[in-house]
């Protein structure tokens, strides 16, 4: 079994930050991408961010310049700095992990529960 943990949600004041943490337990050989996505109320899923085995990042155009993601791979762990909130960053965000069980065993994408962010006066 594999679990995938977010924490570090919480409610902010526009152009504040907040430091995103998700942490993968569990039957874990190895990990490959991690990522973040993000769902408002009433509208899809959106991606985030994602961070490669090798280090290598994507942003979506929304976050560019405000959001860093990184990766402990020691710990299993993604993190996503977010700095200069607006309320529209306002959602829960769920990592992602594409994880293989096994030396044996093909990747698979797992998710966790989410965490709520809320950016508001």
């Amino acid at each position: 079994q594999v679990q995938l943990v977010e924490s570090g949600g919480g409610l902010v004041q526009p152009g504040g930050s907040l430091r995103l943490s998700c942490a993968a337990s569990g039957s874990i050989f190895s990990i490959n991408g991690m990522g973040w996505y993000r769902q408002a109320p009433g509208k899809q899923r959106e991606f985030v961010a994602v961070i490669t085995s090798g280090t290598s990042t994507k942003y979506a155009d929304s976050v560019k310049g405000r959001f860093t993601i990184s990766r402990d791979n020691a710990k299993n762990t993604v993190y996503l700095q977010m700095n200069s909130l607006k309320p529209e960053d306002t959602a829960v965000y769920y990592c992602n992990a594409d994880v293989q069980r096994f030396f044996t065993s093909p990747y698979s994408r797992s998710w966790g529960q989410g965490t709520q962010v809320t950016v508001s006066s």
